[in-house]
């Protein structure tokens, strides 16, 4: 005679079942992390639940070992299906551990490409190794979010226009012990967000809290957003913010002579824009470029004619821009789009370049930066240096974490390289 299940094995059948419901979905982010999908549509889906995977690869360990310990008190191992649960979780935990390995050995790739560029080493400048060199390490790291800290002062919400809108707001992150009273470096962060959305208090923090905590002044501005603001506004911003930097830096102690620029995907795009077409005047009369002494963009969008070997990449793009970004479509005004792509603006003049790109990106395939760095190198006198890391997914330096760190660390010493090599040069002329 068969007894029907107590109230007790019920629950724990129910909770078993959980578990391993539970740790399938995450053995699939990890899945995801190492083989992203880039079949456009979904691309935004796996960059969301890939991205926090590959950057915060112990984390997600150390939740999911809580979340087991809760089932196992629940009584999620009395039955088979939470066995089946555990050895999924367990091989989960394989991968990501090789995921945080990865992180980890970003620190390498950069190096190389540090040194490949055969940058002038400075003298009297306390440079940083490694990632565990800058503040982004352990113990900082075990709240592995953007966060405010209290080595530097954020001078907020500064007009660079004049009128008042709050697209037109920049701020400025000083050092807070020893502010610099003068000459020293600048570097301004533009936002990403597709052109469409984004804060400049959302990315490059980890990048620019270290820069001001040694030193620097930086900044990072906000600009019109569409499709409320058409092209070319987002990059007539972008320039009169910089127009603005020369003008003022000088009051917060920075150098306008050594002014450098960065940004992240749509970001990079305009980084890289900006630093091309500087002593011209493309995008509004009466509007002049502004020379920058770098540039680092990163996973940036550098070709807006179509020409991307990614079929579903330039269509999505072609969309985007068509829709919400530009007035006029691409094959009513081509030569709109390809004046406004970084690739088609290299030339000798183009300064020094730090490009860094995700092998996992499935926003804007690597292939897109690949493209842009070839035709830089060919091109420009300046160093022309590239890092391509494995397993980094879009936007992946926004959260402090390993690969973070150390990308921030190598970004410190391309620009104080930089620096230096500039202070030689401007030594060479005055002794004449």
């Amino acid at each position: 005679m068969h007894t029907r299940p107590t109230v007790a094995e019920n629950g724990r059948m129910a909770w078993s079942w959980g578990y391993v419901v539970a740790s399938l979905v995450g053995l699939l982010f990890v899945v995801n992390a190492f083989r992203p999908i880039r079949w456009t549509p979904l691309g935004a889906v796996s960059l969301f639940a890939g991205w926090p995977t590959a950057e915060l690869a112990l984390w997600h360990i150390a939740w999911q070992a809580a979340a087991t310990a809760g089932f196992a008190a629940a009584g999620a191992f009395g039955r088979w299906p939470g066995w089946v649960g555990l050895a999924c979780t367990l091989v989960g935990w394989v991968g990501l551990a090789v995921l945080y390995r990865q992180g980890t050995r970003a620190g390498e790739v950069l190096d190389r490409a540090v040194a490949a560029g055969n940058l002038t080493e400075p003298d009297g400048v306390d440079l940083p190794a490694t990632g565990r060199d800058t503040m982004w390490r352990f113990p900082r790291l075990l709240w592995p979010l953007p966060r405010p800290t209290r080595a530097v002062r954020v001078h907020r919400h500064l007009d660079y226009a004049g009128d008042g809108a709050r697209r037109h707001r920049l701020d400025v992150i000083v050092r807070r012990q020893d502010p610099p009273a003068a000459g020293a470096p600048v570097l301004v962060y533009i936002h990403g967000g597709a052109w469409v959305f984004g804060d400049k208090r959302e990315q490059g923090l980890p990048m620019l809290y270290e820069l001001a905590r040694r030193g620097w002044v930086t900044v990072t501005i906000n600009y019109g957003l569409g499709p409320r603001t058409r092209w070319p506004g987002q990059v007539v911003d972008c320039t009169m913010a910089l127009t603005w930097v020369k003008a003022h830096i000088a009051d917060y102690g920075g150098d306008p002579g050594f002014v450098a620029v960065s940004g992240g995907s749509a970001g990079g795009h305009l980084a890289a824009l900006v630093a091309l077409t500087a002593g011209e005047a493309p995008w509004r009369p009466g509007l002049a470029g502004t020379p920058v002494a770098a540039c680092v963009p990163f996973y940036g969008v550098y070709d807006f004619t179509g020409g991307a070997d990614d079929r579903g990449y330039a269509r999505s793009l072609g969309h985007l821009l068509e829709t919400r970004v530009f007035a006029v479509r691409r094959r009513d005004d081509p030569d709109a789009y390809r004046d406004a792509s970084p690739l088609y603006r290299v030339g000798a003049g183009a300064p020094p370049f730090f490009v860094v790109h995700g092998v996992n990106d499935t926003l804007v395939p690597v292939a897109e930066a690949r493209r842009f760095v070839a035709a830089l190198r060919a091109a420009s006198s300046a160093p022309v240096l590239y890092a391509e890391l494995p397993g980094a997914q879009h936007a992946f330096d926004v959260l402090p974490s390993v690969r973070g760190a150390h990308t921030v660390a190598a970004v410190v010493r391309f620009l104080e390289s930089v620096r230096a090599g500039a202070a030689i040069g401007d030594q060479i002329v005055a002794d004449g």
